[in-house]
């Protein structure tokens, strides 16, 4: 690798004392070779990686978009984005063949984690080539926050491809430059992505790290809005990345149980303490277009299905609603003790306590104006709409989003207690946010699958088998779920998905994981496949 940065340098050196006048360098086009050339080029690599990790996340024409339907996180009925096509129960399997409807969204994610994950760990292998040769980009320090700030974003974007395709290119700072490694299975691109993660904290931690100017905290540019991401707080990120991931990668309920949730919850204890946000908009070039934009948009982009929302419900309107067939059910008024929704005994009172998009600080949900409704025949038939980030959308598309909420990490944390036996400490957890919501303790109930209350106010009131037509109390993982669904919804990348698959808890016949996409598959000259790993009838019946 030192040898090939060299060569980069001579070829510049050659390509300038040319002296034909018609060689003439567009700089137009990406020249790899050049913006390696300098460590000041490799910095400035660097710097943009977040924002490109960060956008297609958030992309409208993603398979973050598609989950969310998968997961019951979001509805809609416009076939954009392959998001009606992804509503039809029973499932379909997911099409990979060329021409497929959802062929842009299906590939989108899979070429931007793949390309920002190479360049992160070119920049890692250029700063210690630079290193070799005795140069730096100013200081130690300097060079150790680059580094450390590379390894973070090249484990992510391993570790979101391995939460969402079956397989993928495992690249390291260790692979060639013209390498093209093969495809290795979602579990193991996963273990690479933690052992990047791992790395990035070692960086950071390393004497380097604390030797010279222009260390941590990172530039604010770099995580747009965050201006003091010193080592500790760089650190507790990364280690909540690694809890997000390791707990992610599980497509189904056993594997889920198999995670090591000794490492989920120390990672997970050790991590971020308080939302961790990016500011989107203005001139920052940081986005989350769909879940600030393009589902605020009124005709049928958005609405919150009752599957799992419904559970907050205490009046036995979700009750009612179970009991009915999928094609015949209909929107119903969800009157609960959570903050985080409308209060009122009627759609009308509902509707005035949410009169527009910019809810108050806390509340996530507003029952729509009817005029605002679309009609839908079955079970996506809704009154409500996820508002958390209105005032954002009403300020120009700018202002802070959630990309990890801290009770994303704590309920981590809290499923790691629960199934190592460890209710109590489970329960501090879960009663952080039901508390100053309205829901009241979750308590330490005898075990972890008895109710953790017999009130019928309770929530989540959950289905209950065989029928799946009535509900009771939920057990304690049920509480946590609840909390984790109301925090998490429209933040991160498939954590509602993830989620699901590996509790059990999605539509019989849901697609757990994307084909590698066609467009991959035959730049390899390889064949392609569908989509057709399954989930099963699981937790609720659905």
């Amino acid at each position: 690798m030192r040898k090939h940065f060299l060569w980069i340098g001579a070829s510049l050196v050659a390509l300038t004392a040319c002296g034909d006048s018609l060689d003439v360098v567009n700089h137009n086009n990406p020249d790899v070779a050049r913006a390696y050339a300098t460590p000041a080029g490799v910095e400035g690599v660097v710097g943009g990686l977040g924002v490109q990790l960060n956008n297609t996340q958030r992309a409208s024409e993603s398979i973050n978009t598609q989950a969310k339907i998968f997961a019951g996180e979001q509805f809609a009925t416009v076939a954009n984005f392959g998001m009606a096509s992804r509503t039809i129960i029973p499932r379909n399997p997911i099409s990979n063949d060329l021409g497929n409807d959802s062929q842009i969204g299906n590939v989108a994610n899979w070429n931007t984690f793949s390309r920002t994950g190479r360049s992160a760990a070119t920049a890692v292998s250029a700063i210690k080539a630079y290193q070799e040769l005795g140069r730096t980009m100013g200081s130690k320090a300097q060079d150790a926050r680059a580094k450390a700030f590379a390894y973070m974003i090249l484990g992510n974007a391993l570790g979101y491809l391995s939460l969402g395709y079956d397989s993928a290119a495992i690249v390291t700072p260790l692979t060639a430059s013209d390498e093209i490694p093969p495809l290795s299975a979602a579990g193991e691109v996963n273990k690479v992505a933690l052992a990047m993660l791992d790395s990035a904290i070692a960086v950071a931690n390393s004497p380097d790290a604390a030797t010279g100017s222009n260390g941590f905290p990172l530039p604010s540019t770099w995580i747009s809005g965050q201006a003091n991401l010193t080592k500790d707080n760089f650190i507790r990120l990364v280690r909540s990345y690694k809890a997000r991931l390791r707990a992610g990668v599980a497509r189904t309920p056993a594997e889920r149980a198999a995670v090591d949730w000794a490492a989920v919850i120390s990672d997970a204890t050790n991590g971020i303490t308080a939302d961790f946000t990016i500011s989107i908009g203005g001139s920052t070039g940081w986005t989350a277009t769909f879940d600030e934009n393009q589902s605020y948009v009124v005709g049928g982009w958005h609405s919150l299905p009752m599957f799992y929302m419904g559970m907050a419900d205490t009046s036995g309107a979700y009750d009612a609603w179970l009991k009915i067939g999928l094609d015949s059910r209909k929107a119903f008024l969800v009157q609960t003790p959570d903050k985080r929704w409308p209060a009122g005994a009627t759609r009308t009172a509902q509707g005035a306590n949410t009169p527009t998009v910019a809810l108050p600080a806390g509340q996530y949900i507003r029952n729509r104006p009817p005029g605002e409704d679309v009609p839908v025949t079955g079970w996506g038939d809704s009154f409500y709409d996820h508002r958390r980030y209105g005032v954002v959308n009403q300020s120009n598309h700018t202002g802070p989003y959630v990309e990890m909420s801290a009770t994303e990490v704590d309920m981590l944390a809290a499923e790691g207690y629960i199934r190592t036996g460890n209710l109590a400490a489970a329960s501090v957890l879960i009663d952080k946010t039901r508390i100053k919501n309205g829901l009241g303790s979750v308590g330490v109930p005898a075990s972890a699958s008895a109710p953790y209350s017999t009130a019928t106010s309770c929530v989540p009131q959950v289905p209950v088998g065989p029928s799946f037509t009535s509900t009771a109390c939920g057990s304690i993982m049920e509480a946590m779920k609840y909390e984790k669904r109301m925090e998490t919804a429209f933040t991160g990348y498939l954590v509602w998905y993830a989620d699901g698959r590996g509790w059990g808890d999605l539509v019989t016949g849901t697609i757990v994981e994307w084909p590698v996409p066609f467009q991959e598959m035959q730049a390899r000259y390889s064949p392609f496949h569908n989509g057709t790993r399954a989930s099963v009838k699981g937790t609720y019946g659905f």
